[in-house]
This record gives C-alpha cells, structure tokens and sequence, in this order.
C-alpha cells in the first residue's frame, strides 16, 4: 500500500488549475487570465485566495504582473522553486498531479567505493539507502534510489517513507540542503525497475542523478531517479549575456569534479 501527501489547499488548486491551462494552449501567450471576479466566483473563495493563486504563477513566470491590468501570460513552461527541483513530490503538485510511493526498502549499508566518492567519505562508512517506486496520480511514474551520508540519513531512517516527502523530512528537521547539481541522460530500464513500472526490460527511461550539498560544499545526498519517458521532460530558458542554468557535456570528456554525479 501507498500514502499520498496531504491535500492542496485553495490557492494551489486554483493555481494548478490556471497552470494547466496554460500548458495545455486554452490561454496562449499574450493572452490575459481571467478575472479575479470570475475566478472568485469560479471556485467560491476570496479575492486574497485568488491574488495568492496568481502570485505563484507570477513568481514561476508564467504570467505578467499586471500592475493594475490583468495579467497576461507570457509563457507556457513554469520555472521552478529550487523545492520543485528537488522534491518529486513539491513537483507533481505544481503540476497539479498527485504524487504517491510505494517503498521497496529502507537501509542503512556501507557506502562502498562509487558512493563514497561521490559523498566525500571512507567506503566503509555508512550511508542510508532508499528505493521506492513513485506515482503519479495513481500510476508508477518514476523509481528513485536516494543515498544520504549517515548525519542526514539517519532522519529517513526515522521517517515512514511511504506517508510522502523523505526531501521535506529532513527540512523539517534541520537539515542543510543549499544547492544541488543535476544530469540528465537515458538509460535501459534494468529487470528490477522495468517490474516497478510495468515495462519490458532494455526501455529508456530518463536518468536524473543528483548530487545535492550544504552550504559549505559538504556533499550529503547522491541519487538516482529513472522516469518513464512519457512522464517527464525538461525545458531550460537561455537569455544571452547571461550564465546558463544548464551545461551540456560531453561524454567522452571527464566533468569537473562535484558535477559528475549529480
């Protein structure tokens, strides 16, 4: 069996509903959102429930401010909260999915040599592992294999992982989480995962491997997540004269170091 997190409230549904709007074309760019009044009327609530809504979509770029008019969209892919990139869970919410998980297993095991690189410490200490299938409103969308140094992990270990998200966890419970890194490529689906999702073995999937540290460069997470192709994909918006968000490597070369499991 598997727990979803907690329902959205008002303004993150109107929110996902207007997002989704967008996405999918029946408010094109350019084009203005509707009126607070109509909104309010819509889904029966305040004017500061519908305001909070379009605050959201403003923040993610989606729409223009305003500023006495009504907002106009200017674009259909949402930037993300650095929480929308890390949480799988913060992530289908903005996209108006639920999330859900079912949890394969939970333990605490040596980091073994490719780990311990990639977390800064000795292979024989000891890490904390996870593996869980995750879902989409219901259906498997993505298996996630989550490692955390010892001092982090031992917050999951506290945690039922199937009651929702192991990232919000251990905000909650102080942990350091400044920055991550992120590479994306495609990958076979081994027999173990293709059962989970409910695909023959050998279909790509996207790989996601993310390396995430505190504030001091302290590396405290290397994980693996691999989506069904037709569950996600990623835009990156580029403005010249202006560092990317994204790089592209190649390779056959050796990436700089902190960036190769990320």
């Amino acid at each position: 069996m598997f727990t979803t997190v907690g329902r959205r409230q008002q303004h993150q549904e109107i929110a996902a509903y207007l997002r989704q709007r967008i996405r999918e074309g029946q408010i094109p760019p350019g084009e203005p959102i509707p009126s607070e009044a109509d909104l309010c009327r819509q889904f029966d609530c305040a004017r500061g429930t519908i305001r909070q809504a379009i605050a959201t979509l403003r923040n993610e770029g989606l729409i223009s401010s305003g500023q006495g008019r009504r907002s106009r969209v200017l674009d259909t892919v949402p930037t993300q909260s650095f929480d929308g990139v890390i949480s799988f869970s913060q992530w289908c919410h903005n996209s108006g999915v639920e999330p859900g998980q079912q949890t394969q297993w939970v333990t605490k095991r040596p980091a073994g040599p490719e780990l311990a690189a990639r977390l800064n410490i000795s292979p024989a200490d000891h890490i904390v592992s996870v593996y869980r299938l995750r879902l989409m409103d219901g259906a498997p969308a993505m298996v996630e294999r989550l490692n955390y140094t010892l001092d982090a992990g031992q917050h999951v270990l506290m945690f039922d992982t199937d009651s929702g998200s192991i990232y919000q966890q251990l905000i909650n419970s102080g942990v350091d989480i400044s920055y991550a890194t992120r590479t994306i490529d495609a990958v076979p689906a081994e027999e173990e995962d293709a059962q989970l999702l409910g695909v023959q073995p050998g279909t790509p999937l996207l790989r996601v491997r993310r390396h995430a540290f505190t504030l001091d460069g302290t590396p405290i997470e290397a994980s693996d997540d691999r989506y069904l192709s037709d569950k996600a994909n990623f835009t990156v918006t580029t403005v010249r004269g202006n560092p990317s968000p994204i790089s592209m490597v190649s390779t056959h070369e050796e990436l700089p170091a902190g960036a190769s499991s990320s």
